[in-house]
């Protein structure tokens, strides 16, 4: 059973899939928190695996950067591989004075300047939000680890180094911080009539100085993060 982008056999994937964006993250989920870890998929080495997590059977697979990249993946995992649930664990830039490096972000909707949406032909705009019932499930999670964390929307961009300098215009209306996939995740998951949540670690700060995690740790540093998704899964 193959599309353009995955190739794995009927059955290969759980209901629930996390997806980061970086492979080896989702290497590093495979092996770090997943028991009996088969990896399932390792096309363009966007790796794939499904194993157990406190015995119950979950996937995790990487999505690449940008909403082209994770529009592809989770497209094609909803329609051609039977998965109900895609809960992307990324990280963000805050926009947020009160969130620090490792708080997290629960995406209740997505902001976007991209046009994703326009394939779909509205009289209007669309609003991509997530599955009210991850998202409660995810809140309670945090709240029960003592996880600071704020729900909110985010700023998906299409444009990481933006000549315009003007991401902080979000800030003024209340996005909580900014990152490239979850509008894209949560227009699919409509679309297929499926459920999605974005969970976001913070990594850096757009409003406090010199605060930022290093490219190794944001492979690594996600615990929290991770383990209320696969809670939740």
């Amino acid at each position: 059973m193959a599309t353009p982008h995955i190739l794995a056999n009927e059955g290969d994937f759980a209901k629930t899939v996390l997806m980061p964006g970086d492979p080896l993250r989702s290497k590093f989920i495979a092996e770090n928190f997943l028991t009996d870890a088969k990896l399932v998929n390792n096309i363009r080495g966007v790796q794939g695996y499904t194993g157990y997590y406190n015995g119950k059977r979950v996937s995790v697979m990487a999505s690449g950067m940008g909403q082209p990249s994770i529009g592809i993946y989770s497209y094609e995992l909803y329609h051609s591989f039977g998965v109900e649930n895609i809960i992307r664990v990324g990280s963000c830039g805050s926009f947020d004075p009160e969130l620090n490096i490792l708080d997290i972000v629960l995406a209740m909707g997505a902001c976007t300047n991209g046009t994703f949406a326009s394939q779909y032909c509205l009289p209007g705009t669309f609003a991509p939000i997530a599955d009210f019932g991850l998202l409660r499930a995810a809140a309670d999670a945090c709240a029960a680890k003592g996880v600071n964390y704020k729900v909110g929307n985010i700023f998906s961009s299409d444009i990481f180094y933006d000549d315009s300098k003007r991401d902080m215009e979000w800030a003024k209306m209340g996005v909580l911080g900014v990152e490239m996939e979850s509008a894209a995740l949560y227009c699919n998951a409509a679309r297929a009539g499926k459920k999605a949540l974005c969970i976001c670690t913070v990594s850096d700060s757009f409003v406090k100085e010199g605060v930022n995690m290093t490219a190794q740790a944001r492979e690594t540093a996600f615990t929290n993060m991770i383990e209320i998704a696969l809670e939740i899964a």
